[in-house]
């Protein structure tokens, strides 16, 4: 057998909803994806999905999705009829997006005439009567994500008959966009801060990986592939 790639992360933002579009903070508001976001995520599932494509079915051993609908909706459209065949498939409130508080729905710039200086990367949301995440609030949230997509990944790696056969545990997160910037930046253990650098388009696919076939060297593979701009240059 050949030497088969270290294990991955697929983490895909849910697609296009009327929230995304306009820029409003979308944490907790349960709201449909457009009929043009659901158009993209059904034309991406088998542009990425398959033998041979960049997402093998056959890899793939779990699955975590946000409760939210949109993160529900966008991977039904991935997967269509036919899930991965050896997947568990779990919806993890872990994976939710931010939770913005009294600033659900708001624009920044509308934020800002509040508060002008303000930064969900380094003030979150404010405590009251609506009380949202902090910084530090939502790190810790993701690192446990990550620690559990870590121990799947090692349990693979010390389950292995060698070192060449490592089964590759891939893992697939539908989640959100303030999420996915943290998860990368937290992955490649930067501050949460660093996702400030990070773009997560709706309905975009980072890959999450290794570099040198050891689990000490986490890294971010890919960046916001297959999105509306993307499929249309193919």
């Amino acid at each position: 057998m050949g030497k088969r790639r270290m294990p991955r992360v697929y983490l895909i933002r849910h697609g296009e909803t009327e929230w995304s579009l306009n820029g409003r903070h979308t944490g907790t508001t349960d709201i449909p994806l457009t009929a043009n976001g659901e158009r993209i995520v059904k034309e991406m599932g088998p542009r990425i999905m398959g033998p041979g494509r960049l997402i093998d079915p056959s890899h793939v051993r779990h699955v975590i999705i946000s409760p939210r609908q949109r993160a529900q909706r966008t991977a039904d459209l991935i997967f269509g009829s036919n899930p991965p065949p050896k997947c568990y498939f779990q919806t993890d409130p872990d994976v939710a997006e931010w939770d913005y508080g009294k600033y659900e729905g708001k624009l920044t710039k509308d934020i800002r005439k509040e508060k002008p200086d303000w930064s969900i990367w380094d003030d979150g949301c404010p405590p009251g009567d609506t009380p949202g995440e902090t910084p530090q609030q939502m790190s810790d949230r993701v690192d446990r994500v990550i620690a559990k997509v870590r121990e799947i990944h090692a349990k693979a790696e010390k389950d292995a008959p060698t070192p060449e056969e490592i089964d590759n545990s891939d893992v697939m997160i539908f989640s959100h966009g303030h999420f996915s910037r943290v998860f990368i930046a937290r992955w490649c253990n930067l501050p949460l801060q660093a996702g400030y650098h990070f773009a997560a388009d709706a309905g975009g696919l980072a890959v999450l990986g290794y570099q040198h076939m050891t689990l000490k060297e986490p890294s971010l593979l890919g960046l916001n592939w297959y999105t509306e701009e993307s499929l249309a240059q193919h």
